[in-house]
């Protein structure tokens, strides 16, 4: 497609488009392009940046939120070249200035449509890749983990909103899966939220959708999460990140079993499962008003909490093992075996990252290897920040004297009270409240 309301240049490249084996449909505005690609599946879009009723990025921003990939290129004059690089941010594969040069345009031609092609490759392998990790995943024999399982078989058949607790790293994501693929919504899609990357000014949209002409950037119809979970189960990964504002929208979303789309003035019907998940104190983001009560037991009427890795180190093995695997799919490597004494100090780190750390950790391990078996000496990261760890602990606030402690730790840190809860190993609520209690003012 070419999108240019200049008639007679579109012609022209209609034409040059035609001498070389192509279908060509050409479009005067964005509303007849917009209208062009609701009934055909284009190979490549070449668009002009002005358009009498918009431009080419609101072109491209609408084709990219429908998730058509198509090689997008924009047609600029001289001074709009610092507009088309930004188009190139946005998802268009290059630009080309006015008057267009043949040779060059095919040259754009070839590197788009392959360019495409290594993509499409480079999803299918990724997305084989992630089915094959969710399925695969190894679920660990410890009592601890056991226990969340059978949590898991109990609340998955029911239409219970179930509230996902744990530390950063420990696999809640998965469980969340676990509880959709145990449930009679197994069919229907599993949608996955990241509430810590929605703003006030964007989350009403990416839940519940907008209508065409809502906002500036509003050039069409939009379906929000829960209209495209429809019958499926939407996951809210780290929950307690909403904005307040859309927390009630949330609420009365899940109340209703109802959504607005921005702009609209009608409901649309929504049948969703909810998993919502959170490595925060809820509880404590409610008293310090920051998560709304009302939501908090809306979204919590079952509970599982994912244990930290440090607490079913009876696993790690299982799991390393199962990263060594994939790390060698991923770097071509053929690394057999972790020696006893890696195995060992594996156990001995805190993993405050918990799986994700350890996943990492194994991977880097695996790279490193120079033969088929991971040592000790394949882990100098982990070794590096177990020795600090020990430096640390020799800080941690142990019984007794507490005061003296803290005023030399706050001492150390140069009354940096961040740096000072670290080292001392809480929070900076409780060391505000020791400060107050003993009277330390440094």
């Amino acid at each position: 497609m070419i999108v240019d309301d200049d008639v007679s240049y579109g012609v022209m490249l209609r034409t040059w488009f035609q001498k070389n084996s192509w279908d060509v449909t050409l479009a005067s505005s964005l509303e007849k392009a917009l209208s062009a690609t609701g009934s055909v599946k284009f190979d490549l879009i070449l668009s002009d940046l002005r358009l009498p009723d918009g431009d080419g990025i609101m072109f491209l921003t609408f084709l990219r939120e429908k998730k058509v990939m198509t090689p997008f290129i924009i047609m600029t004059g001289y001074a709009d070249v610092q507009t088309a690089v930004n188009a190139i941010k946005l998802g268009a594969f290059d630009y080309l200035k006015k008057p267009i040069i043949p040779e060059l345009l095919q040259q754009k031609i070839d590197l788009a449509l392959r360019q495409e092609k290594e993509d499409k490759n480079d999803e299918e392998e990724k997305k084989d890749k992630m089915e094959k990790r969710v399925t695969t995943m190894v679920k660990g024999k410890s009592p601890v983990i056991q226990r969340v399982y059978t949590h898991v078989a109990l609340v998955a058949p029911t239409k219970m909103s179930v509230l996902v607790l744990g530390e950063s790293g420990t696999g809640k994501e998965y469980i969340a899966r676990m509880i959709h693929d145990q449930s009679g919504r197994k069919d229907k899609p599993f949608i996955a939220v990241d509430c810590g990357s929605l703003s006030m000014e964007l989350a009403p949209s990416e839940l519940f959708g907008h209508k065409k002409g809502s906002f500036t950037s509003a050039i069409a119809d939009k379906k929000g999460v829960f209209e495209e979970a429809k019958g499926g189960t939407v996951f809210l990964d780290e929950v307690g990140n909403l904005p307040y504002e859309v927390q009630k929208q949330l609420l009365r979303a899940l109340q209703e079993q109802k959504v607005r789309p921005v702009g609209s003035a009608q409901d649309i019907d929504v049948d969703v499962r909810i998993v919502a998940a959170t490595n925060e104190d809820l509880e404590n983001a409610i008293e310090e008003g920051r998560f709304r009560q009302d939501l908090y037991h809306r979204i919590n009427e079952f509970s599982i909490e994912v244990p930290p890795l440090r607490d079913r180190l009876d696993d790690l093995e299982e799991f390393a093992y199962h990263f060594l695997g994939q790390a060698n799919e991923e770097l071509g490597k053929d690394v057999k075996h972790i020696s006893a004494d890696a195995i060992d100090m594996l156990k001995q780190h805190r993993w405050d990252g918990n799986l994700r750390e350890l996943r990492n950790v194994i991977r880097r391990a695996t790279l490193f290897a120079e033969n088929q078996e991971i040592s000790v000496e394949n882990l100098p990261v982990l070794a590096n920040r177990m020795k600090k760890t020990q430096e640390n602990d020799d800080f941690a606030l142990q019984p007794g004297d507490e005061k003296e402690q803290i005023i030399a730790v706050l001492r150390k840190a140069r009354g940096n009270k961040t740096i000072a809860a670290k080292l001392l190993q809480i929070d900076r609520k409780t060391l505000y409240n020791k400060m107050h209690l003993y009277g330390i003012e440094l």
